[in-house]
């Protein structure tokens, strides 16, 4: 059997290193020419951990700019394009549908031989029931993506808390026994089946509960901070998640979330909501409360800066350990203070040439405020 890929970006080179690290040839693409040369010479940039190590050993992935040889070699196509969000929230899923209307062109010249693809990006509930319904039926379609957080990629996949497979068909099990074998047999892959427009809303809906904690938990702070409880506000949060029915994770006094995932689901839920027929959905509120938040941590740093003072800011990506500006909080907090005529220090000289000039990339030598939340 062999498995193949498109769109072998940041996720899909993971995705792709790892099942070939199970025993089975991998064939993977990609519409960058000279980024599939540089895998062809075992060579990538990446922030992510581990990739590069995987990529020189590895002796079973071939990677290619020719979707249609990736389609026409596989017996279960995996895509990891990109969806983009429209204005209304939804995704654009446009570079999904030209994989739909290659993998149709190769049926139509390889008599149909049953193969199975498998929608690793994010989709609007109801995509994956339109992509079937244009596919010959020896096509099977399945939605499956994948619970990551960028900077853990690897780790992330080798030890997922569950895996999403919505649809069946005839290589059920074996994507089953797949992500069970990317977790080196050691995890049960707790694999929750399901139809595809379920699958589909899973995936929103979890990021979108995961935003409304993260909101909750700056709420509580603010109200805290507000009323002379800074010092405690780590403790209450601690104790509020010490109760088994709400947890720790993601329950932290922090910038707010931000990223390429977090808010982009969130308004794809509350776009999703809204076509349902729900008003008021908890996507829009807490989105527009991560905006708030942002300016309240501006109006803190500031009334608490009599002195007029420099501030330092550890990163300034989205979040520590990744090289993402999308929607970054920390920068946009740091966009603010500059135009109030602050100066603003970084010591990330990755960013150096990605954002506002006027951010000074070097060691602070004078008395600084460091924001580090």
């Amino acid at each position: 059997m062999k498995i193949g890929l498109i769109g072998a970006g940041r996720l899909g080179i993971c995705l792709a290193l790892l099942i070939e690290k199970t025993g089975l040839d991998v064939i993977a693409s990609d519409v960058r020419e000279d980024y599939i040369n540089d895998l062809q010479k075992k060579k990538i940039t990446t922030a992510e951990p581990q990739v590069q190590k995987l990529l020189e050993k590895s002796q079973k992935v071939e990677f290619t700019t020719d979707n249609s040889k990736v389609i026409r070699e596989s017996d279960i196509i995996f895509t990891l394009v990109q969806t983009p969000s429209l204005e209304d929230g939804s995704y654009d899923v446009s570079a999904v549908w030209k994989v739909v209307e290659d993998i149709k062109k190769e049926m139509n010249r390889i008599a149909n031989y049953p193969k199975s693809f498998v929608v690793g990006c994010t989709t609007n509930p109801g995509d994956c029931d339109q992509f079937k319904e244009s596919l010959p039926d020896s096509v099977d379609v399945y939605y499956n993506p994948e619970f990551i957080a960028q900077g853990s990629i690897i780790k992330d996949l080798q030890n997922a808390d569950m895996v999403l497979l919505g649809g069946k068909g005839r290589h059920s099990e074996v994507l089953e026994h797949l992500y069970y074998m990317i977790q080196l047999g050691h995890k049960d892959a707790n694999v929750h089946v399901m139809s595809t427009k379920a699958a589909e809303l899973t995936k929103i809906a979890v990021n979108c509960y995961l935003t409304t904690k993260i909101t909750y938990a700056n709420q509580v702070g603010q109200v805290m901070i507000r009323d002379g409880m800074e010092d405690e506000v780590k403790a209450v949060l601690k104790a509020i998640g010490g109760d088994s029915r709400i947890g720790t994770k993601y329950l932290n006094y922090g910038y707010g979330f931000g990223g390429p995932c977090f808010p982009r689901d969130n308004r794809a839920f509350a776009a999703y909501a809204s076509k349902a027929g729900v008003k008021t959905p908890l996507g829009t509120t807490t989105d527009k409360f991560n905006d708030e938040h942002t300016k309240f941590l501006y109006e803190y740093y500031i009334t608490n800066n009599k002195k007029n003072l420099p501030y330092y800011f550890k990163y300034l990506t989205y979040k520590e350990g990744v090289d993402i500006l999308t929607e970054s909080r920390p920068y946009e907090l740091a966009l603010h203070l500059l135009n109030s005529g602050y100066k603003v220090y970084c010591t990330d000289l990755s960013l150096k040439d990605r954002v506002d000039s006027r951010i000074i990339f070097d060691t602070p030598t004078e008395k600084i405020i460091t924001i580090d939340l």
